[in-house]
């Protein structure tokens, strides 16, 4: 079995790595599977049912969005983010939808789409059924599927570790636990970056090409902020959360950069913001290691490319920034670390709360910024033990099922928790009290013990507390 770092860094389509990308995914592998065995001409009705968490706070989350654009033949990671509601709109009207871009068949949300509150599947809280039908209403075939988080979806066949990642690529340096990635690094002398990179050849890429496709998505979360900088107004889904972006942004500007000595830390929020706000309105992000979590990455790399000093003695912009080697050492990183919870524990909401999501999400941060400014492995792996272990507990309650509230100012927060577990653990000398093994074995049990209501299906905590507007 073995992770890549492009498993848990993919470009997608907001609001939800699980609720979106997942189902989208799940749809466009179903039709592609009628198309590749001669059923897409037979299927007269296909029927999408989704479970549990799905059920829960899909329709928040754009789930059936996401399913009517799958089974269409759109994949999260290509849809034109620009056309969708339009597309949307059109199948609304029709009720019909164009199946993998070739048979136009009946398809009502309501109907052919449901959202089942009250049942999960027994592989994962978040579910999904889907069912072809012939014009006599007999069945073609029929699939279940499960959203583990992230983005990752498996078939009704995968259990225990299949239903992470299941590969067969042989490592030259491989590691499930924190103490083997420090032990391989000790044995090889690589930093956690360099280990990771020669990980990644093995898949079957050069050095080359996997520096060039770790910029892209670093292209891709730079346009992210941007983008959410520019934005005013509502985001959709009934709350009338307004975005804050670029508001903040036009003050921070119009500040003296030198009036207050943590201002810093207030572009830091601005880059969180920015991502998460764009998630919320369904734009192009970059799934790190989920949607829900998308901006905490982006906002510690843009910190270190705007306001860190380079080794060279150069500033961040203006005059510099950091160069493509540290984006590259940050996100190879940040991956090896997202790797130990993937494997070891979940990152996925519904399965055990915010800490899979967030608290991952920051975890890596940490652990990338730690790498480099300098640390070594050990501060690598202590930076991304503070950052986790300061997130343990927390819940997946979000008001209205939808990815705002209180989503955006958590990524936020957890940016600056990230930035904060970095310096700790570079004052130090990598010696700590919890390893990071213990924590993230922690943050599985802690999810194993928390009631359901807190665990994204918006039965708990600030869904239920606060009052919808």
């Amino acid at each position: 079995m073995a992770i890549s770092v492009f498993d848990l860094f993919k470009i997608g389509i907001g609001p939800s790595s699980s609720h979106t990308g997942g189902p989208m995914a799940a749809a466009h592998r179903f039709a592609r599977g009628l198309d590749r065995d001669g059923l897409l001409d037979k299927t007269a009705r296909v029927e999408a049912v989704l479970y549990g968490s799905l059920g829960l706070t899909g329709k928040g989350h754009g789930s059936d969005k996401a399913v009517l654009l799958g089974l269409s033949g759109e994949k999260p990671e290509l849809v034109d983010v620009d056309t969708v509601d339009e597309r949307l709109a059109a199948m609304k009207s029709s009720g019909t939808i164009r199946l993998y871009r070739s048979r136009e068949i009946p398809f009502v949300v309501g109907e052919d789409l449901v959202f089942e509150r009250k049942i999960s599947l027994p592989g994962h809280p978040n579910g999904m059924r889907f069912t072809a039908f012939d014009e006599n209403g007999e069945t073609l075939r029929e699939k279940v599927y499960y959203s583990v988080g992230g983005g990752f979806v498996v078939d009704e066949n995968a259990t225990g570790a299949d239903r992470i990642k299941s590969d067969d690529t042989e490592l030259p340096h491989p590691f499930t636990t924190a103490a083997e990635l420090l032990a391989r690094c000790r044995e090889t002398g690589l930093s956690v970056s360099g280990l990771m990179l020669e990980n990644e050849k093995a898949f079957g890429r050069t050095e080359d090409e996997i520096r060039a496709r770790l910029l892209d998505l670093w292209r891709v979360m730079s346009e992210c902020v941007r983008r959410g900088i520019a934005k005013e107004g509502m985001l959709p889904g009934g709350l009338k959360v307004r975005r804050r972006a670029h508001q903040l942004h036009r003050q921070l500007q119009a500040e003296d950069p030198g009036s207050d000595p943590l201002q810093t830390m207030d572009w830091v929020s601005l880059f969180a913001l920015a991502v998460n706000e764009e998630n919320a309105a369904g734009g192009r992000i970059v799934t790190a290691p989920t949607n829900g979590a998308a901006g905490i990455i982006p906002a510690v790399l843009t910190y270190y490319d705007r306001f860190v000093r380079r080794a060279d003695g150069a500033d961040g912009r203006p005059g510099g920034g950091a160069d493509d080697d540290g984006v590259v050492r940050f996100l190879l990183t940040a991956g090896a670390i997202g790797v130990l919870f993937k494997e070891n524990a979940s990152i996925s909401g519904a399965e055990v709360g915010c800490q899979g999501e967030v608290g991952s999400a920051c975890s890596m941060a940490a652990a990338g910024l730690t790498e480099v400014l300098g640390g070594t492995p050990e501060q690598v792996e202590n930076a991304a033990e503070i950052g986790i272990e300061h997130n343990l507990g927390l819940t997946c309650d979000p008001v209205g099922g939808l990815v705002q509230i209180p989503c955006i100012e958590r990524n936020a927060v957890a940016s600056i928790k990230a930035i904060t577990a970095a310096r700790i653990a570079l004052r130090g000398d990598g010696r700590h009290f919890v390893a990071l093994d213990k924590a993230i074995k922690t943050m599985r049990d802690t999810g194993r013990d928390m009631l359901d209501k807190y665990k994204e299906t918006s039965r708990g905590g600030l869904a239920v507390n606060v009052i919808e507007c």
